[in-house]
């Protein structure tokens, strides 16, 4: 039996991704694939370390049309890329800006079978290549194969979820729970935002999570008017409803949902919003199955909030995909229209603007099943909790 609650992943796992891409690369007529992001790299070889939050060295993978993924990294990487199951690793000295691995990876490329003279790289739509411009500039001069956009498939690869990628969630999920379940216990008038987040990290961490890297508060009086701020030194005051949001990671996965809280009394307005959004949620998964769209699921919990009298909704989307980044595609919003597939991991975002200078969003994270979907995080109370 499979313990998907272990750390990393069964070397199936990545070679049943790889031979996935590796069909793509067959129907666009690639020769390889070439990646440079910490997303990428770990999806495809577990390549996991906190190194990447230095700026300084690059970092490179080639996925052939045929045969195991190549790895092109810093000598510093080389012991941790060898305890994956990438057997090629080719290294340097960085930081040598001079050529940074450039022609070792040109030439990795330039030794390849030239069978469609094309190789796909992350160039387009919610990606980045995390390398200099010009060092990509050069490498397209290097390189005897056209370079092309291949960032739609990719985010479409890593849409479809395993089972333990799933399972991962679940626990990072159960996580998140546990800490919004404690914060009722301790947060009171007279406490700033920025001491009960920390007291949430706490409680989080100290429950099995590796880190807790988005933690965002909003409060005032009856609302709140941002959800990306935060949190900050200011003191809850008795009538306050305070929003939290937290993206917390266990083994390289996220979860992504939030919970709100009044203190003292909130007003039946309020009440009414939080009450909206909740049905919205409901509504929201209902519509999330196989063969429907993200545009359904936003048609089905925006129906709700404009029913109960939204003023508008200035998030731009009711929701997103989620896994090994915090917010991945689709996004849920009127025009999207992604189909849905069995697997996929989503957030169910509902928020409106009840009042000028109020809003109310509610998040939830859901699987795509076969037959349906199946809720991640467990769902808030109905009702809105007011902390006394």
């Amino acid at each position: 039996m499979i313990n998907y609650l272990q750390r990393g992943f069964e070397q199936s796992e990545f070679e049943e991704r790889t031979a996935r891409a590796q069909k793509v690369m067959h129907n666009m007529k690639l020769d390889a694939m070439f990646f440079t992001t910490e997303p990428n790299v770990r999806y495809f070889t577990g390549f996991h370390t906190q190194f990447w939050k230095s700026p300084t060295r690059p970092w490179f993978i080639v996925i052939p049309v045929e045969g195991k993924p190549i790895a092109v990294v810093p000598e510093i990487g080389a012991s941790g890329m060898a305890e994956t199951w990438v057997d090629d690793i080719i290294t340097w000295p960085s930081p040598r800006p001079e050529d940074d691995g450039i022609s070792l990876v040109a030439d990795t490329l330039n030794m390849l079978p030239n069978r469609y003279g094309r190789v796909g790289a992350t160039l387009g739509i919610e990606s980045h290549l995390r390398m200099p411009i010009n060092n990509y500039l050069q490498l397209t001069e290097k390189v005897n194969k056209e370079f092309v956009d291949i960032s739609l498939a990719v985010h479409e690869l890593r849409q479809i979820k395993s089972q333990a990628e799933i399972e991962k969630t679940r626990e990072v999920c159960r996580i998140t729970n546990f800490g919004f379940n404690k914060l009722p216990s301790y947060a009171r008038v007279g406490m700033t935002e920025r001491e009960i987040c920390k007291q949430l990290r706490i409680d989080m961490l100290q429950e099995g999570a590796d880190e807790c890297p988005y933690i965002i508060a909003g409060s005032g009086y009856d609302g709140y008017d941002s959800i990306i701020m935060g949190p900050t030194d200011r003191a809850i005051e008795d009538g306050d409803v305070l929003i939290i949001d937290t993206g917390a990671a266990r083994d390289g996965y996220f979860s992504d949902f939030d919970r709100n809280w009044a203190f003292g009394h909130a007003s039946e307005q309020t009440k009414a919003a939080y009450r909206a959004t909740y049905e919205a949620t409901t509504k929201g998964f209902e519509a999330a199955r196989p063969g429907a769209t993200t545009t359904d699921i936003y048609n089905a919990m925006w129906g709700v909030l404009e029913a109960n009298g939204a003023l508008g909704n200035d998030v731009g989307r009711l929701g997103h995909g989620l896994g090994i980044e915090l917010t991945e595609r689709p996004s849920i919003t009127a025009t999207d229209n992604s189909v849905l597939k069995a697997g996929m991991i989503m957030t169910l975002e509902p928020g409106m603007v009840y009042a000028p200078g109020k809003s109310m969003v509610h998040e939830e994270n859901i699987v795509i099943t076969e037959d349906g979907a199946e809720w991640l995080s467990v769902r808030a109370e109905p009702e809105l909790i007011i902390i006394k």
